[in-house]
């Protein structure tokens, strides 16, 4: 940690990688937006890690842990690390050690970090205040303007992206797309890019 530190210094950086994170429902298409992003990524010359948050069962406690499973290709791409991790009932759309395995990766000489989080509603963002930026991943049939004014996590995303446009849903996509810019007049922006 201490060479960690003192290279930040050095390059007048608070941190070493570009930290994003990724949220959005069930069903968006997360890990398989990640795979391509991270293989893409890897492809360039950066080290990619994934730290992917699963939910865990309410009953049993356990967790499928299925990311590295829809991330096959990038988990064995030798310059990437994928770790899945269950929330373990922690609210936030994370776990409770999220931010300690990021300064982890950073420390491992990642460039790149992708929190993905839990699928998620309006109000499980925490992974916001750990990450450069914040990504929302929507599917076409993700809602009307009226949804997408809501306080919460739309308001604090930095990027939103409509996922799975292509084919039969590009129309949908492309509806969507329009009322949430329609929305996003009405939320005060708080992003840094």
């Amino acid at each position: 940690m201490r060479h960690t530190k003192r290279i930040y210094a050095e390059i007048g950086q608070k941190s070493l990688a570009f930290r994003i994170g990724l949220s959005g429902p069930p069903g968006a298409g997360k890990s398989t937006f990640i795979e391509a992003l991270g293989k893409h990524l890897t492809r360039n010359g950066h080290r990619v890690a994934v730290l992917a948050v699963d939910p865990s069962s309410s009953t049993t406690g356990g967790s499928l842990l299925g990311d590295k499973t829809r991330m096959s290709e990038l988990s064995r791409d030798p310059d990437a690390y994928v770790r899945p991790s269950p929330t373990s009932g922690q609210l936030g759309g994370v776990t409770r050690s999220t931010n300690e395995a990021i300064v982890l990766c950073e420390c491992a000489g990642y460039d790149v970090i992708i929190v993905e989080t839990v699928g998620v509603g309006q109000s499980e963002y925490a992974v916001a205040n750990m990450v450069d930026m914040f990504v929302l991943l929507i599917p076409p049939a993700g809602g009307d303007e009226l949804q997408a004014v809501k306080r919460g996590i739309v308001e604090l995303s930095d990027l939103i992206l409509v996922n799975k446009s292509d084919g039969d849903l590009e129309p949908a996509a492309l509806r969507i797309q329009h009322e949430y810019i329609s929305a996003m007049k009405f939320i005060r922006l708080q992003s840094k890019f």
